[in-house]
């Protein structure tokens, strides 16, 4: 029972504790509670105002090579992989040497857009003579298709922004080229409305969505620079000819380029799931 009442003294005499500010003798400054008390206690005084020095906040981030593109999206695309290309390149000039001797002048990846607005990878090589359109699987590295251009049959190119019909349900933005070869007047009516077909006489292309990856993609995938090394070479074509072409020389064009679809749907869905690309398309395969 001693210690009991003991306790219950030395509780009593805590119960009257009250907090001490700490200071130091000599110490004049206020703390901070109360220089927070003072002002709140006083709201009528306005203080002169204090000038608060702010540190500059910095964001560490990291700078992938491209700026312009993440690179998780770029590795989707089999063409971005290492080695690819110079793959492709290495194909396609010694098909090249074997087939008909000719001198490579430039190597490019661009998109072709067809007459139904679907979207296609594709690698255009232009030589002393012919204008070469390759099909190219990037997945297993091979050749699927390679289409031939004389250079002395191209007769125009245009180059302009993409228009569609009033009532056309899917429309693109953007800029392109558009090379002629042949009468479009003599083409028949099944090969125009046919999204398969391949008796089109001319085609369509625009810069390849990876461009901006990397300084060799930018290179590869400019418009402008296949534009400077095509139209030379065409005219230099022209005046070598000796057959019985159009032989009137080559027009270039600035204007708008029609691309002449109405409901889309086919193009719709296949643009937006990059159908024409050897794309890297997770567990369900390509």
């Amino acid at each position: 029972m001693a210690c009991e009442v003991e306790e219950m003294a030395t509780i009593r005499n805590f119960e009257g504790f009250q907090p001490v500010s700490l200071k130091q003798e000599g110490d004049d400054q206020p703390s901070e509670t109360d220089q927070l008390s003072a002002e709140e206690g006083d709201p009528v005084k306005d203080p002169e105002p204090r000038q608060i020095s702010r540190q500059p906040s910095v964001t560490e981030s990291t700078l992938y090579p491209n700026p312009y593109h993440q690179p998780f999206v770029s590795r989707k695309y089999f063409a971005t992989r290492p080695g690819a290309t110079e793959t492709a390149m290495e194909d396609l000039k010694g098909h090249i040497a074997k087939t008909s001797g000719e001198t490579i002048q430039g190597f490019w990846l661009l998109t072709e857009i067809d007459h139904w607005n679907n979207e296609k990878e594709r690698i255009l090589l232009v030589t002393d003579k012919t204008l070469l359109i390759c099909k190219y699987d990037f997945i297993m590295l091979s050749c699927v298709q390679l289409q031939r251009i004389p250079l002395s049959s191209v007769y125009r190119i245009c180059l302009g922004k993409f228009v569609f019909p009033g009532m056309s349900l899917d429309k693109r933005q953007g800029e392109g080229l558009r090379i002629y070869w042949g009468s479009l007047e003599q083409q028949s009516l099944f090969s125009r409305w046919n999204p398969w077909s391949t008796e089109v006489p001319y085609a369509t292309f625009t810069e390849h969505p990876m461009k901006h990856t990397s300084e060799k993609f930018l290179e590869i995938c400019k418009l402008s620079g296949f534009t400077s090394k095509l139209v030379p070479a065409i005219q230099n074509a022209h005046k070598n000819s000796t057959g019985s072409g159009r032989g009137k020389g080559l027009m270039v064009l600035t204007e708008p380029i029609l691309i002449e679809t109405y409901t889309g749907l086919m193009s719709f869905i296949g643009n937006r799931n990059k159908l024409g690309y050897s794309l890297a398309r997770g567990s369900i395969g390509f």
